[in-house]
């Protein structure tokens, strides 16, 4: 039987986009245990984590995307939109201390410039 190999690659398109996702799972993560319980996530916070990545797929900025602080399409509903806003705003701080690497990448992604809203495409 001949030797099998896994090519390990990394999609350039997608390294923002998970670099985004690993950082909201930890602040979720990391609000959830010193709230809730010391489970890794309560259905709750299971339920919001699922979101965010959906809502994290389907961004028509795609990788160019801004951290949601500061951009101009809102695609969380009103109710999930103030939960991320409160686990952010816990875990944000503590972000540099426990998570030092993702606390700065994730504040330098926060000068990127905001970019223009893509134009729908019309079909001829």
């Amino acid at each position: 039987m001949p030797d099998q190999f896994i090519e390990f690659t990394t999609d350039k398109q997608f390294v923002e986009r998970v670099r985004e996702l690993k950082t909201i799972e930890v602040m979720i993560r990391m609000y959830c245990i010193h709230h809730h319980a010391p489970e890794p996530l309560c259905a709750e916070c299971g339920d919001l984590f699922e979101y965010a990545q959906r809502r994290l797929q389907r961004c028509v900025f795609g990788d160019a995307k801004p951290n949601c602080a500061k951009c101009v399409v809102h695609c969380y509903n009103d109710a999930m939109r103030e939960k991320i806003r409160i686990v952010m705003r816990w875990a944000g701080p503590r972000m540099l201390l426990r998570h030092p690497v993702l606390g700065i990448r994730h504040m330098l992604a926060d000068r990127k410039p905001i970019p223009v809203l893509p134009s729908k495409r019309h079909g001829s």
